[in-house]
């Protein structure tokens, strides 16, 4: 079952290991990227970064789905983090039983428009986290745990 599943451009680092995972609570976290899982060095440093007690895998998207698909993760609690909007649609599409998506962190890049201090979102983004919207995904900004979830529909029109 999947707790949580999280864009952020960082990945596996200190915020997610010692904020996220306690508080969700979970058995496993899923990186879902195709850089970092075709990346020997990348693999290197998210495993690194992984909690104590936690399992840790690092899929390209299409194996993500496919692994979900089969069912092999059905007895796991886990927490998946994907690197970009594009990945999380996909990732979403691929697997509908996803119906919560928590943006976390997306640096600033040329075009990008800025919607929290953390989040910075281009104009193709914007449109596609619309879309899940109306497919009655809640798309939801939050930092950490503690914060207040802000539904993205109020900061994109």
């Amino acid at each position: 079952m999947i707790k949580l599943v999280r864009i952020d451009h960082r990945l596996l680092h200190g915020q997610v290991a010692f904020a996220w995972t306690p508080e969700l609570n979970v058995d496993a976290i899923m990186i879902v990227n195709d850089a970092a899982a075709t990346d020997d060095t990348q693999r290197s440093i998210i495993r690194m970064a992984k909690p104590q007690g936690v399992k840790l895998a690092i899929k390209t998207v299409d194996d993500a789905i496919a692994t979900l698909k089969s069912g092999k993760t059905n007895d796991l609690t886990m927490f998946v983090i994907v690197g970009n909007v594009e990945d999380a649609v996909k990732l979403q599409h691929g697997y509908p039983e996803i119906k919560h998506i928590n943006l976390g962190g997306m640096k600033v890049r040329e075009g990008t428009r800025n919607l929290t201090k953390a989040v910075n979102l281009l104009p193709e983004e914007e449109e596609q986290l619309k879309q899940l919207i109306a497919d009655g995904i809640e798309v939801e900004l939050r930092q950490v745990p503690g914060d207040k979830a802000i539904p993205v529909q109020k900061l994109i029109k």
